[in-house]
């Protein structure tokens, strides 16, 4: 991957001048307990100021044209600072199940209100098991029944893109979330800063969205939200290490601060070593959205975060496992983002039984 361009850096520096300004730990905090688990405020100013919602978005449905590697680069923003939006789930899932789905009369309709970043979107996709089996299913009738897991902003979206089962395979939908039928609850997760919902489906409208193969476009769609969620996560890391960093540099110990150590030393140059790999394999992922790449950026990047998280827990001591201190709350997010769309696991044995996931 060629080095960031100039706007790409104004971009990045942009969004983290705006989370510096509004977007501390309490305030981290006040948004994912909120109704809908985040800061609205702050959503609207990123889509109305910066545009963030839009950057993936082709003009001619209203978004910026930019492209994956600049949503990408918001996504480590807002995984540096563990700020909860809509971003992912919205702005990067649910509007490239539209575009990847080549339907002009969806697109259209839905995709303008999700670059401006007044429509949330939510892509219900999963079962219990995982990703890899859509949870709700097709009636004779056409309705839409059963349940999906695992749902980013499902709770406020405002309007829901959902895989279901078919008997002729799987199909897309659009259903209105306020509809009789459709019941959301919050899924109880360990990450306090990413809620998770599950969709209950009972008989419900939907309107089809067109689509010449669905589960090619799912499968395009996952590679897409790997390379997403592998930014993010080298974001979070490197801010792991940078509180990591600046605490051994303060704690001061038989007289000397504590980062003067050797081992510890030794300790957070492994740690900086993770994060720097960690990130070339999310830039190639973002740039290529190569099946092999997205598979490797998805396992790597979810073991570097979570060692480096572990590890930031360990150098800071006791006060690391404090509710008040945020190293628990990337170790949290490290953790819970692992798993995300496919245990690591998962990933390195379709990649060894095909040498390209997904194809």
């Amino acid at each position: 991957m060629s080095p960031p361009t100039d706007e790409q850096l104004t971009l990045a520096a942009t969004v983290r001048a705006v989370f510096a300004k509004h977007a501390g730990p309490t305030a981290v905090r006040a948004a994912a307990s909120s109704e809908r688990g985040y800061d609205e405020k702050l959503w609207a100013l990123l889509c109305d100021q910066v545009g963030v919602a839009a950057l993936a978005i082709p003009e001619e449905y209203g978004g910026i044209g930019a492209g994956l590697v600049e949503a990408n680069l918001v996504l480590t923003e807002l995984g540096r600072a563990l700020v909860p939006s809509p971003m992912l789930g919205s702005a990067v899932l649910a509007a490239h199940v539209l575009l990847e789905s080549n339907d002009p009369d969806a697109c259209a309709r839905l995709l303008p209100g999700i670059a401006d970043g007044t429509t949330i979107a939510a892509f219900c996709w999963a079962d219990a098991s995982g990703w890899s089996t859509p949870g709700p299913r097709v009636a004779g009738n056409g309705t839409l029944s059963g349940t999906a897991h695992y749902v980013l902003d499902g709770k406020g979206a405002d309007v829901l893109i959902v895989a279901a089962r078919a008997s002729q395979g799987v199909s897309l939908f659009e259903v209105d979330p306020g509809q009789d039928g459709v019941v959301r609850r919050t899924s109880p997760g360990m990450d306090p800063t990413r809620p998770l919902t599950v969709v209950e489906f009972s008989e419900v409208d939907a309107r089809p969205i067109a689509t010449v193969d669905a589960e090619q476009t799912l499968a395009r769609v996952r590679h897409i939200a790997c390379a997403a969620l592998a930014a993010e996560q080298v974001g979070a890391a490197q801010r792991c290490l940078e509180l990591t960093v600046d605490y051994t540099r303060s704690r001061v110990q038989f007289g000397r601060p504590i980062g003067s150590f050797q081992a510890l030393k030794h300790r957070m140059a492994d740690m900086y070593a993770l994060v720097e790999t960690a990130r070339s394999a999310a830039d190639a992922a973002s740039a290529s959205l190569d099946p092999a790449d997205c598979a490797v950026a998805k396992v790597y990047c979810s073991e570097a975060f979570s060692h480096v998280a572990a590890e930031a827990i360990q150098l800071h001591g006791g006060i690391a496992i404090t509710w008040e201190h945020d190293a628990q709350l990337y170790f949290k997010r490290a953790h819970g983002s692992s798993q995300l769309f496919g245990q690591p696991d998962e990933y390195v044995e379709r990649f060894a039984a095909n040498w390209a996931f997904g194809s």
